[in-house]
């Protein structure tokens, strides 16, 4: 995604990356580009003519230099325009300071621009201008120090590092913009299921309501209206009348008792997986010794869950790692704990199989499987934590918070 930097449009456009962002990214690896290039330009410069004013003077504008690109973030979002067309002087300047380390300084500095260029402009018109631009001041110093034999070897060499570092920055804001899809995207899934769990709860209460309203409002309202009946027949001496209605209502009270019990059970039902998830927890572990014929060693205590999106992840995460030791790990032996401690629910799964290095998940195939464990527990608010080493087994603990709820 690009922010747009036309003053006649604030807006996202899904077809262009952030600069901000693309800034942002590429600030640390330019700052260091800028010291080295710094480091050379004054090696270049005091190996013929060491000068410590003019040494002082250029690393004063440097950090100038340097400062623009930490800020540069926000410089774009207003004026991009602006912030090129300084940070091009400043570097022009130098060259006059350091008469024997320009060359380097403009090959080092210039380019590092056109790669940000790369990254800020969309629009390939206004990044043809900007790279015209720093062409014309890297051949500037050469013409006006008299040394145009040098520029006719050091300008191909410029334009060749120039196309190295904009195809270079196109790969690099490429990967930046994925990135930063990619967290909009799962932003947006969270904030999705946590709106169709919100809904869930709304129709269940909507449902309690009605149910309610069928069962003890409308029989106490009956009971009511009897009572009233049998108040005025007690009053007019009318007894026979009176115990009629009475027996009528015992049988109304009796119905309703019926009705509510009824609904109840209903109720107990629909929310028996917050009840029984230890129970599936069991079965998932039985299901998977029996198609297996690893040996497994569980210690499930009985939980309660009462969030199905909760229910939904942790029972796949569950499913994901035996699943894992099944197809990978070589195990012999599985221990699975189920439990709560200190409000959050506690899943451990070991095994004593091959094992594997962890800093290589996500890095090679076969592991993109744990990168989908951590991704669900964030979306639930927990932890997972893999400890695992070659041929010394794997252990996985998952760590999610119940609201408070008890076991």
């Amino acid at each position: 995604m690009r922010l747009n930097t036309d003053k006649r449009q604030k807006t996202w456009n899904p077809n262009h990356r952030s600069e901000s962002s693309s800034m942002l990214s590429s600030r640390f690896p330019v700052i260091i580009w800028v010291i080295l290039v710094y480091i050379a330009t004054l090696i270049l410069q005091n190996f013929h003519h060491p000068n410590l004013i003019s040494n002082i003077l250029f690393t004063s504008i440097i950090l100038l230099h340097i400062g623009l690109y930490w800020y540069a973030e926000n410089l774009v979002k207003t004026r991009p325009w602006l912030y090129f067309l300084m940070q091009g002087l400043i570097v022009y300047f130098c060259t006059y300071l350091q008469p024997d380390g320009y060359p380097a300084l403009s090959l080092g500095l210039y380019s590092a621009l056109i790669g940000q260029g790369v990254g800020v402009y969309y629009q390939r018109s206004k990044l043809v201008f900007l790279v015209i631009y720093f062409i014309f001041l890297f051949c500037l110093p050469f013409i006006i120090l008299g040394n145009t034999i040098e520029l006719f070897f050091f300008l191909p060499l410029f334009t060749l590092m120039a196309v190295v570092v904009a195809a270079y920055a196109h790969l690099f804001f490429q990967q930046v913009e994925a990135r930063y899809r990619m967290q909009a995207f799962l932003k947006e899934l969270e904030i999705a299921h946590s709106q169709v769990e919100k809904l869930t709860l709304v129709n269940e209460r909507q449902r309690m309501a009605r149910d309610l309203h069928d069962t003890l409002a409308q029989g106490l309202t009956g009971l009511i209206m009897q009572l009233e009946a049998i108040n005025t027949h007690l009053s007019k001496g009318n007894l026979n009348r009176a115990h009629e209605i009475v027996h009528q209502s015992m049988f109304r009270a009796r119905s309703a008792l019926a009705d509510a019990r009824r609904a109840i059970d209903d109720l107990r039902n629909i929310s028996a997986g917050a009840v029984d998830f230890s129970d599936t927890v069991r079965e998932e572990v039985q299901r998977f010794a029996g198609s297996t014929g690893i040996t497994v060693i569980s210690d499930i205590h009985s939980v309660r869950v009462p969030s199905g999106l909760i229910q939904e992840h942790s029972l796949f995460m569950i499913s994901e790692c035996l699943t894992n030791i099944a197809r990978h790990a070589g195990a012999k032996q599985v221990g699975v704990s189920l439990g709560v401690e200190m409000g959050r629910l506690l899943i451990k799964i070991k095994d004593d199989g091959t094992g594997f290095d962890t800093e290589l998940i996500g890095k090679q195939p076969g592991h993109y499987g744990l990168l989908g464990l951590h991704e669900r527990a964030r979306l639930i608010g927990g932890t997972i934590e893999i400890y695992s080493l070659p041929s010394e087994g794997t252990k996985i603990q998952i760590m999610i918070p119940l609201q408070g709820e008890r076991v």
